[in-house]
């Protein structure tokens, strides 16, 4: 199971670019006898994007050249990553790939920092953009400008590619794409993915892409630097999908590029029955990405995706949820809700699998009153909220005739009955 870091959410991300030029010369000395001297253009932005553009293209029509000749031919170590980066990128099957500047600023003569946005898709899996804030420095040479460092915008993580040598696996419903992990770990990694998605499909109930990008990479470190989080805030979490939430209001829109990304560590420990949990658990997400939106709750998101995962298999909730029938027996029954807080990684273990197991008892009690098309409108209906105050109240009302708090009610009984 994972948390917060599920969604990585980034509601209203830019779409855009939003180019910011300094350096401006404002040259207005008055000559005797004359007029002001015009101000001079600060081209900084426009040429840089055009490195950046030619760099792009080089991706594109697999051509190594072109790709290096974007880097400072002083930077003998750069240049050296830039190859090896290529090169891993080899077997990735891109449609897209572009960089949007969002800011540039020049320091002296012939220096400047750029951020930009680098977007790519991978061709069949992506209908919108990756996107990764980079953060560029460049050096002008000869009324041209070279990239001499390219590192993760705040926030931001290292890439795949630059972890080392790509494997592609390809399944039925399913792209795995794994650094320094063995073929046929890729390969069940796979089928375990292409039997999540049918499930999901069909737990679901609406329309999505019907199938899922998986990442691997060669360990818990390298998850952490993928993820750029402190790889102890994953340990013990075998898998997160990160993808950009829609705006509120804004459910039901294009899905985002999601990637679910295994800790090859905790998942490798897992039977059967744990990998297809975790791998339909992180498939719901990426199917419901449309209509979650930042007014979606993650005792909501969570809670729908572990009741996708456990729907039909028959499980006993005393075992499903160990965590919340502890605190059941001791007559800690919680009072609300879980929180958004409540998810966090890195914390108490056992709060946490508390979360996770009240949510998904949550929806398990919608499905069961209210059935299961119900919980899906539910679910849709929050999404669609223009805001988050008032979202779950409004659908509580409107699709299931209820209330916050008579759910909240309804909800602590149903722990009680069915993990006392």
């Amino acid at each position: 199971m994972a948390g917060q870091g599920f969604f990585g959410w980034t509601a209203g991300r830019r779409r855009g670019a939003a180019l910011v030029l300094t350096g401006l010369v404002l040259a207005g000395s008055l000559l005797t006898g004359g007029c002001a001297d015009a101000p001079r253009r600060d081209t900084t932005g426009q040429e840089v994007q055009r490195t950046l553009d030619a760099r792009a293209a080089a991706v594109l029509r697999h051509d190594e050249a072109g790709y290096l000749a974007a880097l400072d031919p002083s930077a003998r170590q750069l240049k050296a990553a830039g190859r090896t980066e290529f090169a891993n990128l080899a077997e990735v099957p891109l449609s897209s790939w572009e960089y949007r500047l969002t800011g540039v600023r020049r320091s002296g003569d012939d220096r400047a920092t750029a951020d930009a946005e680098l977007r790519y898709r991978l061709d069949g899996y992506d209908t919108s953009p990756v996107t990764a804030e980079r953060r560029l420095e460049l050096a002008e040479r000869d009324g041209r400008w070279y990239i001499t460092a390219d590192r993760p915008g705040r926030g931001g993580g290292q890439q795949l590619w630059q972890q080392g040598d790509i494997e592609v696996v390809r399944g039925t419903h399913s792209l795995v794409l794994g650094v320094g992990q063995e073929p046929a770990r890729l390969r069940r990694i796979a089928a375990d993915a292409d039997r999540a998605v049918p499930a999901v499909t069909t737990a679901w109930g609406g329309a999505w892409a019907g199938r899922v990008v998986v990442v691997v990479p060669a360990s818990l470190d390298a998850m952490g630097r993928l993820l750029g989080a402190p790889a102890e805030e994953y340990r013990g979490i075998a898998a997160v999908t990160t993808g950009s939430a829609a705006a509120p209001g804004r459910g039901g829109g294009p899905a985002s590029a999601d990637r679910v990304t295994v800790n090859p560590e905790a998942y490798g420990v897992l039977g059967d029955l744990g990998r297809r949990v975790v791998l339909t658990h992180e498939t719901a997400h990426v199917a419901t990405r449309a209509h979650t939106s930042a007014a979606t709750p993650l005792w909501l998101s969570e809670g729908f995706a572990d009741w996708a995962a456990y729907r039909g298999d028959g499980r006993d909730p005393r075992r499903a949820a160990p965590e919340l029938r502890r605190a059941v027996l001791r007559g800690d029954l919680p009072a609300a809700l879980p929180t958004d807080g409540d998810f966090r990684f890195g914390g108490d273990a056992r709060a946490l699998g508390r979360a996770y197991e009240g949510g998904w008892l949550a929806c398990a009690l919608i499905a069961d009153r209210w059935g299961e098309e119900r919980l899906r409108a539910f679910y849709r209906a929050v999404g669609a909220s223009g805001a988050r105050d008032g979202a779950v109240e409004s659908a509580f009302d409107k699709v299931l005739g209820t209330s916050l708090e008579r759910f909240t009610r309804d909800w602590r009984e149903y722990v009680g009955e069915r993990l006392g």
